[in-house]
């Protein structure tokens, strides 16, 4: 049998990320501070296509208001995929409509997100979205172009109002995940502005697209009929052409710790050479997906490792963990300690993927954000509410609670009552 030598990181991988550096757009939800990190629910759109039982248009739309009421700032709010795929999004136009022309009542900026399978979704994204915006008076325009992220630190951190829980949180140490200190409880949250407040008072949301695409080959032809590089073929003019209309753009990378047809041990280098191709490309985030579950924290380590040698810097990722094994908030905690400061999470520990077998739902809201405040990082997230918009949206689509801290939280204040 011929031993083929271990794969390394092609040189050129920073050098052509490098490039790209004074060029490139950041995502708009804000990141005004090191220890701020941004928590994307995808409840709406990843916990909920895989139901089998139809979903009224109503009560989606009921759970983003109660998000945005939690605090939620970044909404997966739907997708523009065939119907006949995925029937659960077949009412994704009608959410997109009724969020435009009356945005859920929220105390910050909160933007939506819209998963794009090919350029029919997107003509779709644009047939709603463009005409709203060609309503508005449009931005003054820096004649040099799009103004250049300058920070230091991180390129998705944008000059922005503080969080809600901005002054309520210890910074996390670059070293790893900073330990609580305060005696005080940090999942009490202080009061913020209520969010049933005039509609004329809500900020104005964003909207950013998302694509997808699969580490490995099998699951890639499984999952969309073609193989890796069909995709990026397909993805090239829709991102073009969401460029040119200044769309960001998040790229999904999935079954990046473990494929269901491939097995576990998916290649990190592969991964690597794929961001770094979809940053390129124009993608302003990439977001490394552990759809089935099988991720590890030596896994995760390595694969972030694997990353950074390739030159992507811990701002250009998102990660998305499932909870299979029960290792979700672990791979969180190594995400942190490399500096990432965005996941991906569902509320109830909604969804899972139908060609990933035994594959659970997403590791959930109540229990990241409950980590995270106990580490003393800000998410402008109010627990409690949250932990309620989680109950309630189980118990309407006749779902067990998966939230461990959800359903704490709630035991907590059933307690005081």
């Amino acid at each position: 049998m011929k031993v083929l030598a271990p794969r390394t990181v092609p040189r050129n991988l920073s050098l052509r990320l490098r490039s790209l550096r004074n060029q490139q757009r950041f995502f708009s939800t804000p990141r005004s501070t090191p220890d701020f990190v941004r928590v994307i629910e995808v409840g709406p759109r990843d916990g909920l296509q895989n139901e089998k039982k139809s979903i009224p248009v109503e009560t989606k739309l009921e759970l983003v208001r109660r998000l945005a009421a939690a605090g939620l700032q970044t909404i997966e709010a739907g997708s523009f995929v065939s119907p006949k795929w995925v029937p659960q999004m077949a009412a994704s136009d009608e959410i997109m409509k009724s969020i435009l022309s009356s945005p859920p009542p929220s105390a910050s900026p909160i933007t939506y997100q819209w998963l794009l399978p090919n350029m029919r979704g997107l003509e779709t994204f644009n047939s709603l979205y463009l005409p709203s915006q060609s309503s508005k008076e449009p931005a003054p325009q820096n004649d040099a172009g799009p103004a250049l992220n300058t920070s230091a630190y991180d390129p998705n951190a944008m000059p922005s109002n503080p969080s809600p829980t901005a002054t309520q949180s210890a910074p996390i140490n670059d070293g790893g995940p900073a330990l609580n200190t305060s005696s005080a409880d940090p999942n009490a949250m202080p009061s913020r502005p209520s969010p049933t407040t005039s509609q004329s008072s809500t900020p104005s949301p964003s909207h950013e697209i998302s694509i997808f695409l699969a580490a490995t080959e099998s699951f890639s032809r499984k999952n969309t009929n073609c193989s890796i590089a069909e995709s990026l073929s397909r993805f090239a003019p829709l991102m073009s052409s969401a460029r040119d209309n200044s769309v960001p753009v998040r790229a999904y990378i999935s079954v990046a710790l473990g494929c269901p047809f491939e097995g576990p041990d998916v290649d990190p280098h592969k991964v690597a050479e794929l961001a770094a191709t979809l940053l390129e490309m124009g993608a302003d985030e990439i977001a490394v997906a552990d759809t089935t579950g099988m991720g590890t924290a030596p896994k995760t380590r390595e694969l972030l490792r694997t990353l950074e040698k390739a030159g992507i810097r811990p701002g250009d990722l998102a990660l998305h963990f499932h909870d299979t094994f029960g290792q979700s908030l672990m791979n969180v905690l190594v995400g942190l300690e490399h500096g990432v400061r965005t996941f991906d999470s569902a509320v109830g520990g909604l969804g899972g993927c139908p060609y990933s077998p035994g594959a659970t739902g997403n590791v959930s809201t109540e229990d990241l954000v409950y980590t995270l405040h106990a580490l003393g990082a800000e998410t402008g997230v109010d627990l409690e509410e949250l932990s309620q918009v989680g109950q309630w949206i189980t118990g309407e689509i006749g779902k067990e609670n998966d939230s461990r801290a959800g359903k704490g939280t709630l035991g907590r204040l059933k307690a005081k009552m």
